[in-house]
């Protein structure tokens, strides 16, 4: 029986290495751009692929999520207490503070053949 292929994603070169399982989030994106957590299947109406509420962040050098970041650009809501619910909702959800848990390794991509 052979193994599906693995999932290509492609990183921001800029973007800080994956952190080991366990250790604080650095923003890495890889979980994100490999498929959505159940909140981005909610956010991004899909099961594969990259979630669409994932943003980069120039000035950090890092992915965010952005029902976390800017819960207004990824669901057009406007209403201050309810922006505020879903940013914490995310948080816990996502378990924001409490550790990687992608069992996902990056490789870095290999250079076209000559």
């Amino acid at each position: 029986m052979t193994q599906p292929p693995a999932p290509v994603v492609w990183l921001q070169p800029a973007a800080p290495p994956k952190p080991a399982e366990g250790a604080p989030c650095n923003g890495c994106g890889l979980c994100c751009l490999a498929e959505p957590c159940p909140l981005g299947v909610l956010v991004s109406r899909r099961r594969r692929g990259a979630c669409a509420a994932l943003r980069w962040d120039e000035d950090a050098q890092r992915y965010l999520c952005g029902v976390v970041a800017d819960p207004a650009s990824v669901t057009g809501w406007q209403q201050p207490w309810a922006l505020r619910a879903l940013a914490a909702l995310a948080r816990r959800w996502i378990a924001a503070g409490v550790g990687c848990d992608a069992q996902l390794q990056a490789l870095p991509a290999e250079p076209p053949a000559p």
